[in-house]
C-alpha cells in the first residue's frame, strides 16, 4: 500500500492535553464570562501559518462542492416542472422537493454530526463526493427519458433524498478537516458555498431575461410547450453533467489535498505543539492503538458538552438562517418593481443576484483580520439585530393579499433601495455566519473550548449542523411569513 494511501485511510484521534495551570480561577469565585477569560496560551502565543493558496483553493472549491447539490436541484426547477406539465404536480413540485431535501439534510447532518469522531473524513468525502457524481449523472440521463409524471416525480424526490445524504455526511467531514487548518481555511469553505449561489443566481437572471422574450403569437399552445420543453431538457443535460464532472475533479482535489506535504506538516505540527486544528491522522504503526483509544470515546457526550459550552455561537449560526429564510424568499419575492416596464420574473432573478453577490461579500470580508469578530456575546447580538430587516422589507413594494392589507401604499418605493437592501441582507448573513463558523472550532479566540485540541472538529460540525437547522427552522417559519403576506394557504398557494 502506498503512503498516500496510507494517509488517507488513516482515523482522525485526539491527543491528550496538558492542564492549563496558568490563571486559576478559585473555586470560590463567580463563574467568568468565557469571553473575558485569558486565552489560552496554545492559542494566541502560536499564531496561525498563513495558509498556503493551494490549501484555500482546494477547501474553495470543496466548499463549491458541499452546496452543489441543492444550488443544481434549484436551478434545474424549470426543467422539472417540465416533465410533469399538465398535471397537478406542477405546482408543488418545488414545495416537496424543498421540505424533503431540508428534512433528509437535516436528519443525516444529525447523524453525521454525532458519528463524526468515529468515522475517516477522508473516506467519507470520498465516498461522498463519488455518491453525488453518481446521482448528478442520472439526473443527467434523465433528459433522455420520459417516464409517466408520477415516476419522474418520485425519482427526482428520491434523488434528492440521497443527495442530501451524501452532502450531510460531506459537508460534516468537509468542516472537520477545515478545522486542521484554522480560520482561514473555513473562511474558504463559506466562499465556496457562497460563489456557487452567485453563478447559479447569475445562470437564473439569464434564464429570466430569455424567457421573457417575446414569441410567436400564432404558436398553439402545445407548440410553445413543446418549444419551452427542447431548450429546458438540454441546458439541464448541460448543467448537470458540467456538474457530475465537477465532482469528479473535487475527488481528484481531495485525493490531491492529502498527499500534500503541507497537509502532513499541520498535522505533524498540530502533535508536536497542540494547536489549534487537531483531530490528528494516526499513522499506520498507532492505528490498533487509537482504535482502541476511539472505542473508549464517549462521541456523543462529547458533542453535548461542546454544544453546551458553544451554544452563543450555535444559537448566532442558527438565528443567521431562520431570519434569512423566514423573509427570503417569502417575503422578497412578493416585493415588485414600481417600474412597469421591468418585467417580475427578472425583477424577482435580479434580487437573487443580489442577495447572493452580498451574502459571497460578506463571507469574503472574513479573510480581513482587521474585520473579525470573536466574541460570541457581538457576533449573537449581530445575528439579532438582523430581525430589524423584517419590518424594513415590509415597507418595500410587498403584494399583500386581499385581507392583509392590499391597499398599503409602500414606504420604501425606490427598486434601488430594495436592492441595495438586499445586498446589505446577504452581506450580513454572510459575515455573521462566516465568523460564527470560524470562531466556534477556533482554540485561539475561543476559551470555551478550554485548550482541548480533541473537541475542535466537534465544535465545528456541531456548528455546522445548527446551521442547517437555523434553515430548516427558517423554512417552517416562511410558510406562517408567506400566509401573513398573502392571506392565503401557504401550502396550496
Amino acid at each position: 500500500m502506498s503512503e498516500h494511501q496510507h494517509v488517507s485511510d488513516a482515523i482522525y484521534h485526539p491527543i491528550p492535553q496538558a492542564p492549563v495551570a496558568s490563571n486559576p480561577i478559585p473555586s470560590a469565585s463567580p463563574d467568568p464570562d468565557p469571553d473575558e477569560l485569558p486565552m489560552s496560551p496554545i492559542g494566541p502565543n502560536l499564531p496561525h501559518p498563513k495558509l498556503d493558496p493551494k490549501v484555500h483553493w482546494i477547501h474553495f472549491l470543496l466548499g463549491c462542492a458541499v452546496l452543489l447539490p441543492w444550488n443544481a436541484l434549484i436551478t434545474a426547477t424549470p426543467y422539472f416542472q417540465s416533465r410533469v406539465d399538465g398535471t397537478p404536480l406542477r405546482g408543488i413540485f418545488a414545495s416537496y422537493l424543498s421540505m424533503t431535501f431540508t428534512a433528509a439534510n437535516l436528519g443525516f447532518l444529525a447523524h453525521a454530526t454525532v458519528t463524526a469522531k468515529k468515522a475517516s473524513n477522508t473516506r467519507r468525502i470520498l465516498s461522498s463526493l463519488a455518491a453525488l457524481a453518481l446521482l448528478s449523472l442520472l439526473l443527467a440521463a434523465s433528459t433522455y427519458t420520459h417516464p409517466a409524471a408520477s415516476v419522474f416525480f418520485a425519482f427526482v424526490l428520491v434523488n434528492g433524498v440521497f443527495q442530501a445524504a451524501a452532502g450531510s455526511y460531506l459537508q460534516t467531514a468537509v468542516v472537520a478537516i477545515a478545522a486542521l487548518f484554522g480560520p482561514a481555511a473555513m473562511q474558504a469553505i463559506m466562499s465556496g458555498q457562497a460563489a456557487v449561489a452567485v453563478v447559479i443566481s447569475g445562470v437564473q437572471v439569464l434564464s429570466a431575461l430569455a424567457s421573457v422574450r417575446p414569441g410567436d403569437a400564432n404558436a398553439s399552445a402545445e407548440e410553445l410547450a413543446a418549444e419551452q420543453a427542447g431548450p429546458a431538457e438540454r441546458s439541464a443535460f448541460i448543467f448537470f453533467g458540467l456538474s457530475t464532472v465537477f465532482l469528479v475533479v473535487c475527488v481528484a482535489v481531495q485525493m490531491y489535498l492529502v498527499s500534500l506535504p503541507v497537509y502532513k506538516t499541520v498535522t505533524g505540527a498540530r502533535r508536536r505543539h497542540g494547536s489549534e486544528g487537531a483531530s490528528l491522522l494516526a499513522s499506520d504503526d498507532e492505528d490498533a492503538d487509537m482504535r482502541r483509544e476511539l472505542r473508549r470515546v464517549d462521541g456523543k457526550g462529547q458533542v453535548t458538552r461542546v454544544a453546551k459550552q458553544n451554544a452563543t455561537f450555535n444559537f448566532a449560526v442558527a438565528y443567521v438562517f431562520v431570519v434569512t429564510l423566514a423573509v427570503f424568499p417569502p417575503i422578497t419575492v412578493s416585493v415588485t418593481s414600481t417600474n412597469p416596464a421591468v418585467h417580475p420574473l427578472v425583477f424577482t432573478a435580479v434580487h437573487f443576484l443580489m442577495f447572493n453577490l452580498g451574502d459571497f461579500g460578506g463571507r469574503t470580508l472574513c479573510s480581513f483580520p482587521r474585520l473579525h469578530v470573536w466574541s460570541a456575546r457581538r457576533l449573537a447580538l449581530l445575528a439579532l439585530l438582523r430581525t430589524l430587516f423584517v419590518p424594513l422589507f415590509l415597507l418595500c413594494n410587498v403584494q399583500w393579499g386581499a385581507g392583509a392589507g392590499a391597499a398599503r401604499s409602500p414606504v420604501i418605493s425606490s427598486d434601488a433601495a430594495f436592492m441595495l437592501l438586499m445586498l446589505l441582507f446577504g452581506g450580513s448573513s454572510g459575515y455573521v455566519s462566516s465568523m460564527c463558523m470560524m470562531a466556534a472550532p477556533s482554540l485561539a479566540h475561543n476559551p470555551r473550548l478550554g485548550g482541548r485540541a480533541e473537541d475542535v472538529d466537534v465544535a465545528a460540525t456541531v456548528a455546522s449542523f445548527f446551521l442547517v437547522g437555523g434553515l430548516a427552522v427558517g423554512s417552517v417559519v416562511s410558510f406562517a411569513v408567506r400566509g401573513a403576506v398573502c392571506d392565503c394557504n401557504p401550502f396550496a398557494s
